[in-house]
């Protein structure tokens, strides 16, 4: 039964990635009643995850009516055309940053266009920095400190092993910001070079290749304010929770758990915002951010739900295979997360789903924090939004999928950066724990 109720899993799983986007979410809750059907009871439902994602996707797309994201891709776009020769090792700094200081990686979105317009312009093969930037963008989300995978697995290894906030985005920034610039040097030697690439001199002798030059972008009036109000928040968040930690431990039993308080914080920002930067609330269900961010909620609530119900289930039948083989090989939690999050696309759903079952099984906390990073493999299979809007954006057509679906530009990088952070994880954690 329990090999039967594991297919049914992967089938449901398998199903959601060919329907695409918020699909995932839906075949994860028919799953769910397949599962019942088969003798499982459900599980819990995610909605501490869910919640933190809504409440920060409500501030973001208030900050991008006000004007705030388009001033964030012009002042990003000024970065990359100021210096235009180091666009590999630029374009996935920004991203970084932007998705540490969101807590999506769906800012990616925004600096696409001007990422494959700077590369061109330069004779850089555009691949190159869109595929490292949308790896960055994807793992700097287990180093943001307002994302729900990181406030999430922050509670979680706290009250297991007693270790503060601050100290896990000590160890979880350098060691994957680190990590992805390694990545971007390599980068440099991925792929032709741009002019001697057959498909870019096919579309280029067709005219299917325009330089199209600087974005023009009109900033609104109050963009600025918007971005300060909202990185004030950020900054707040981070201080409130470093206070209410244990090591830390200067208020205890606080009103409001952390949890509560980054969801309080982030709508308390979108009111501010809506009220100081006089946006238009009808406009904000309409941003490109607020609809990326609702589909998001939807995938992590029907599979990390469908997870959640498999793995309650069966956690004794878990224990008794894996215990001993995280114990000798702990760095098997990493290849765990890595294969589970190209399945469920989402670092939130995959750390809620497999990081409970790993703490019973008695992980240490260094191979809890070293691996997190492993979460991230959403690139894997192109088929995630970033990935896809990457693609789109070259019409050089250096940026492709090939024949046997596996063998896309953004694999080798995605693969080099996480292997590289679990390892700079387990060596600069251990300075810490």
């Amino acid at each position: 039964m329990i090999w039967l109720q594991f297919l049914v899993v992967l089938f449901f799983i398998f199903l959601g990635t060919r329907l695409g986007g918020i699909g995932i979410g839906f075949t994860g809750g028919l799953g769910v009643v397949v599962l019942a059907m088969l003798g499982l009871t459900p599980g819990e439902i995610p909605f501490d995850v869910i919640s933190i994602i809504m409440s920060v996707i409500m501030a973001i797309a208030a900050m991008q009516v006000a004007g705030g994201m388009d001033f964030l891709v012009k002042w990003a776009e000024h970065i990359l055309r100021k210096h235009p020769k180091h666009i590999t090792f630029l374009a996935p700094a920004v991203g970084y940053f932007m998705t540490v200081c969101a807590g999506t990686g769906h800012t990616a979105f925004s600096i696409l266009p001007v990422i494959a317009e700077v590369a061109k312009e330069q004779g850089v093969r555009p691949s190159r920095p869109l595929a490292i930037t949308t790896v960055a963008s994807q793992i700097a989300i287990t180093a943001s400190p307002i994302s729900a995978a990181v406030v999430y697995l922050a509670g979680e290894i706290e009250k297991t092993y007693g270790i503060g906030y601050l100290e896990l985005l000590a160890i979880w920034i350098p060691t994957t910001f680190v990590a992805c610039m390694i990545t971007a040097f390599i980068c440099n030697f991925l792929g032709k070079e741009l002019k001697d690439d057959e498909e870019y001199q096919r579309r280029l002798a067709a005219g299917l290749i325009k330089l199209r030059g600087e974005t023009q972008i009109e900033i609104k009036p109050y963009a600025k304010r918007s971005v300060a109000i909202f990185l004030a928040t950020v900054i707040i968040v981070m201080f409130y929770a470093t206070l209410i930690s244990k090591t830390v431990g200067l208020i205890d039993n606080p009103i409001l758990p952390r949890n509560e308080a980054i969801v309080s914080f982030m709508l308390g920002a979108a009111t501010l915002i809506t009220i100081f930067c006089k946006v238009d609330v009808s406009k904000i269900t309409s941003a490109a951010t607020f609809k990326s961010g609702m589909s998001a909620s939807i995938c992590v609530m029907g599979v990390a739900w469908l997870g959640n119900t498999f793995v309650a289930g069966h956690i004794n039948e878990i224990k008794a295979v894996s215990a001993d083989l995280l114990n000798n090989y702990p760095w098997m939690l990493a290849v765990v997360l890595f294969f589970a999050s190209t399945l469920l696309y989402s670092q939130a759903a995959t750390a809620k789903a497999l990081y409970p079952t790993a703490i019973l099984l008695g992980v240490s906390p260094l191979s809890a924090i070293a691996a997190f990073a492993a979460v991230s493999a959403l690139f894997v299979l192109p088929t995630y939004p970033t990935l896809i809007a990457a693609v789109e954006m070259d019409d050089t057509g250096s940026t492709r999928i090939g024949k046997f679906v596996f063998n896309h530009p953004f694999i080798i990088p995605g693969v080099i950066a996480i292997s590289l952070s679990v390892c700079f994880g387990f060596l600069w954690g251990s300075l810490f724990i």
